[in-house]
């Protein structure tokens, strides 16, 4: 009697594994792989997108730091420089003049050794000894970045900013 029910039992579990055969055809796969390739392009697509974008606003952000080293570099080199605020800006716009949207500023400012604040027309004056005058040059820069596309929750354009600050040569 239970040889007769274990036939029985595996009677059934084959005439439903039939049935479920013939339901979804699950020995024909042609074409699948097609399916799949497809579902899955857009997401590649989108992947690939990103990160082409990523790179476009590194590669920006790198050209806008150095942009504003390279006007650093221009005031740093001695005195007159460093009053040529004109000069640092044009240096740091050249630097970086694929990015049209660049915006530079620049800066000179003077302290004494000692911490007190003074502009660079009277530091001969207010700098006594046996402090000493220190120099320095800022360039600030700044460039707005149109995204490739819009993507739904991310920003249409990036404004990214690049800072330098180098004392000048005595």
């Amino acid at each position: 009697m239970t040889k007769l029910r274990v036939k029985k039992h595996q009677r059934n579990s084959r005439g439903k594994t039939g049935r479920i055969k013939r339901l979804f055809r699950l020995g024909n796969e042609s074409g699948s792989s097609f399916i799949e390739v497809a579902l899955l392009m857009p997401i590649f697509t989108l992947l690939l997108l990103g990160a082409a974008e990523f790179g476009q606003v590194a590669y920006y952000s790198i050209e806008v730091n150095n942009a504003s080293y390279a006007g650093a570099v221009y005031g740093a080199q001695n005195h007159a420089t460093a009053a040529d605020t004109a000069n640092m800006q044009l240096a740091a716009t050249e630097d970086a003049a694929n990015i049209s949207s660049m915006t530079a500023t620049a800066v000179s400012s003077c302290t004494c050794s000692n911490g007190t604040a003074i502009t660079c027309a009277s530091a001969a004056t207010s700098c006594v000894s046996p402090s000493r005058i220190a120099e320095y040059v800022q360039v600030n820069t700044a460039a707005t970045v149109n995204s490739m596309l819009n993507y739904p929750g991310f920003p249409a354009s990036f404004t990214l900013h690049g800072q330098a600050i180098m004392r000048v040569e005595q």
